[in-house]
């Protein structure tokens, strides 16, 4: 065989074999469509990566950085401590994040008051074993109005804070990725976790092969009455964000539950806070969305703070006073949780929200 047919035969082997490369990813592409037709598109694996960030408790997928207590300090008073308190004794909505530990507690791992059914509560640091698990919650999910908003280092400052108000590290700490795991060491409660219930796949973290903590053995004699399970989100929060089984496509197997039972008193709301606000204009949804003013706010229920229908009525007519209130905050009038400043709205965001709740929209 020649040389020159040789590499033309070559030639084509590889042309046929790209061509399978090419017709495989297709036919991938053509059967997730036919699996979920209609839904989307296969995620990238950018996008994967932006939504892959939990930490284990071994510090895998901890991003580096560092954070003092000083400027955790800061972060908290500004963005934490109107819902957590400002020593972290939260308030009557919230549980409390810090107390009931001591000293002999951060010696042994367990927290001794746990056994101690007279004492009042059960804190957050009484409770978490790793020092992991505090810097993922607040790095996916706070603050509550701007989850995902703060930054590794003020992750690592709120973290740090939070942990010298729990006296496990003195005030001048600087917590960062290279030495969390000798905080792990002093963490009140971390002998207080078992691993042994075979939730985790794999021996990484038990040194030994265990089996689940379920037996799964159907009863067959003197039955007793099936447990029924099942999950609600409280009426005073379900219809919060409009009605669920509006928000989800009518394809696959999750279907958006009906909040509409909880919004039958929403839409008699309705008048109600029209008729607070004189009738004037609806309501600026889009900016309460824009500013999370729904996360504390319902239309016509307390959540943390008074609805904007008993805002409407208790304060008609006060747009400047409305205006100030929105952009500086303040306590006092509904009770002892108080209401945050809003620094990133602008002014004639803020006018807006007032003139509909003072009744002056236009």
């Amino acid at each position: 065989m020649s040389s020159s047919r040789k590499a033309m035969m070559m030639k084509t082997a590889v042309a046929a074999s790209l061509s399978g490369l090419l017709v495989a990813g297709a036919w991938a592409q053509g059967a997730s469509a036919e699996k979920f037709p209609g839904v989307g598109r296969n995620a990238t694996a950018k996008e994967v990566q932006a939504w892959d960030i939990d930490v284990r408790p071994d510090f895998k997928g901890l991003p580096k950085g560092s954070g003092s207590v000083e400027k955790g300090q800061d972060v908290w008073e500004a963005k934490c401590a109107s819902c957590h308190g400002v020593f972290g004794e939260s308030n009557e909505v919230f549980s409390p994040l810090i107390g009931g530990t001591t000293k002999d507690d951060i010696k042994t791992g367990n927290v001794a008051r746990l056994k101690d059914a007279s004492f009042p509560g059960r804190t957050t640091f009484m409770k978490v074993p790793t020092i992991s698990t505090v810097w993922d919650y607040i790095n996916r999910a706070m603050p509550w109005n701007a989850p995902k908003s703060l930054s590794h280092d003020e992750v690592y400052a709120v973290t740090a804070y939070m942990l010298n108000l729990a006296d496990i590290v003195p005030p001048d700490f600087t917590l960062s990725d290279k030495n969390i795991a000798e905080v792990q060491a002093r963490m009140p409660n971390r002998n207080g976790m078992t691993t042994e219930h075979a939730m985790w796949p794999g021996t990484e973290f038990t040194q030994k092969a265990v089996k689940p903590d379920v037996k799964a053995v159907a009863c067959m004699s003197n039955c007793g009455p099936e447990p029924q399970v099942r999950s609600k989100l409280p009426d005073h929060a379900s219809n919060n964000h409009g009605n669920l089984a509006d928000q989800n496509r009518p394809v696959g197997a999750q279907h958006g539950v009906q909040t509409d039972s909880a919004a039958k008193p929403a839409a008699a709301a309705a008048p109600a806070i029209k008729a607070a606000t004189g009738g004037a204009g609806g309501a600026p949804t889009a900016l309460l969305e824009k500013n999370a003013c729904i996360a504390c706010h319902g239309m016509d229920q307390k959540i943390v703070g008074p609805s904007f229908g008993d805002i409407a009525k208790k304060h008609a007519g006060q747009v400047d006073y409305l205006v100030g209130k929105i952009k500086n905050g303040g306590s006092g009038v509904w009770g002892n949780v108080p209401m945050p400043p809003q620094p990133g709205m602008s002014d004639d965001e803020a006018k807006s929200i007032a003139n509909w709740l003072a009744g002056s929209a236009k």
